[in-house]
């Protein structure tokens, strides 16, 4: 936990630590190519549906020539690392450090390390041209729907945005629609239209594919809608 009272030398400090996070994440990423950001619980178990489905989703989006990145610990971040590995593919993981110590995969061939979670997430959003989100808890909810806020507010440009798992994001999507669009109007009926939700990995690695080549054109097709950024 960080701590509240710190001594101005001890901030003073801090920023050329987030600095040396910021320069190495920049350094070693910027040459991986068109890499997608994958998300998921720590938890899952290799034998779970969901590990398997995140292990052949990764398999087949560095088939099609990405990068994978996750968040380099176990449960699905592991599965798409291997995944991507077992493609041959780019496997990257961005490990953090933790009070409760995350222990890296070993499915990793480009390992980073970060202490500070919003330098992390600056690697997951400038090198990605989309994310898939499978089940998870409180961190997957936090990467989704700070990839939402950011492309509503046209902070970053537009990308893909894939739920692995239509019957676990149900229940989320149901309360997005009636609470916070229907009733209390916090949110465009556009806004619901910034994410997908998927079950097959052949469905999630077009989309990725179709979107890659659309920019390559210069003609990415936006939601209906929605303002270019």
């Amino acid at each position: 936990m960080a701590n509240t009272f710190s001594s101005p030398v001890q901030d003073l400090w801090r920023i050329f630590t987030i600095m040396a996070e910021f320069v190495e994440g920049f350094q070693e990423l910027s040459s991986i190519g068109p890499a997608v950001s994958f998300f998921g619980s720590s938890r899952a178990k290799p034998k779970q549906q969901y590990y398997k489905l995140a292990q052949e989703t990764a398999y087949k989006i560095a088939k099609a020539g990405f990068a994978v990145i996750t968040g380099g610990g176990s449960g699905i971040m592991e599965a798409a690392n291997k995944g991507a590995v077992e493609a041959g593919g780019k496997s990257i993981g961005l490990n953090i450090d933790l009070p409760l110590e995350q222990i890296p995969n070993k499915y990793q061939n480009l390992p980073l390390n970060f202490r500070y979670f919003f330098c992390r997430k600056v690697m997951f959003l400038k090198y990605a041209h989309g994310f898939i989100v499978f089940p998870g808890g409180y961190g997957t909810i936090d990467e989704f729907t700070e990839a939402l806020m950011l492309i509503q507010t046209l902070k970053q440009g537009y990308f893909p945005i894939i739920l692995m798992g239509g019957e676990y994001w149900q229940g989320l999507i149901n309360w997005m629609q009636q609470k916070m669009l229907k009733e209390y109007n916090h949110i465009s009926a556009v806004d619901m239209k910034l994410f997908t939700v998927v079950d097959d990995p052949e469905v999630a690695v077009k989309i990725i594919v179709d979107f890659r080549d659309a920019k390559g054109r210069g003609g990415i097709d936006l939601p209906q809608g929605m303002r270019k950024g």
